[in-house]
């Protein structure tokens, strides 16, 4: 198990708490890219699939909690995406 991997995890992970508050409050998708929350997630994933192939360790629960806040910020976003088309739709009508 390594401090830095540990560090670097809960660095990162702690910025996810923020994204998807600020998902839920303001249902913005401006300065949110998808592209990008679907390649941190695939990080995320090849980090858990690491752990279980070649160095199990409880390390693998740090990678697993970000995955499942990308994974809900990636679906605050759709639903927020879908929020503003909709309202889009009903303006131009």
């Amino acid at each position: 198990m390594s401090v830095f991997e540990i560090a670097m995890l809960v660095c990162f992970g702690a910025a996810w708490p923020v994204s998807i508050y600020k998902s839920l409050k303001t249902r913005a998708v401006a300065g949110k890219s998808l592209f990008f929350l679907i390649i941190v997630l695939v990080g995320y994933v090849a980090g858990v699939l690491h752990k279980l192939i070649f160095h199990y360790d409880l390390v693998i629960f740090l990678y697993l909690l970000n995955a499942v806040m990308v994974s809900l910020d990636i679906v605050l976003y759709l639903r927020n995406r879908l929020y503003h088309v909709r309202k889009s739709l009903e303006a131009a009508r």
